[in-house]
């Protein structure tokens, strides 16, 4: 009994493991199914050449390898990374990389607003109160015009 129940979870390692290996690779007749989700022969024939091979005491990346070897680099859904496909998996970092340095390059041109430069100057310049009150009051923008909620909640209280 112990031997037959053995034999069943056996079985049931190799069924999980192939169906593992059979999701990341890619069928090669039809291309965007996994092997495991196509009824094309090949995809048949593949499926039971990795059983065989874990049946016959191969790890996964054995398995991986030989498929690789037999059927190209892009039988496998998630490509190694090497010289050839470093930019593949580093687009993201550049991209997220330009997007910050666009982001920064904006930022810091807000903060050089020439009426900031100069308040900045007319500080710094021995100026009378009366000189300095003008100044500042035509450089400082005024305040946004626009319905803002407090202007709203006046207007209804007015009413």
């Amino acid at each position: 009994m112990e031997n037959k129940d053995d034999e069943v979870k056996k079985a049931q390692v190799v069924e999980a493991r192939a169906r593992n290996i059979s999701h990341n690779v890619r069928c090669t007749e039809c291309g965007s199914q996994s092997i495991e989700d196509s009824q094309a022969d090949i995809a048949i024939l593949l499926r039971k050449l990795i059983r065989d091979e874990i049946r016959a005491g191969k790890s996964d990346k054995e398995i991986y390898r030989k498929l690789e070897e037999d059927y190209g680099e892009t039988v496998l859904y998630a490509p190694k990374f090497d010289l050839q496909t470093a930019a593949l998996w580093l687009s993201p970092l550049l991209v997220a990389g330009a997007a910050a340095g666009v982001w920064a390059y904006k930022k810091h041109r807000q903060k050089a607003n020439v009426h900031i430069m100069a308040l900045d100057l007319v500080r710094s310049v021995p100026l009378t109160p009366k000189e300095k009150e003008t100044m500042l009051d035509l450089l400082t923008p005024p305040p946004p015009q626009g319905v803002t909620p407090s202007s709203l909640w006046s207007r209804l209280r007015g009413r």
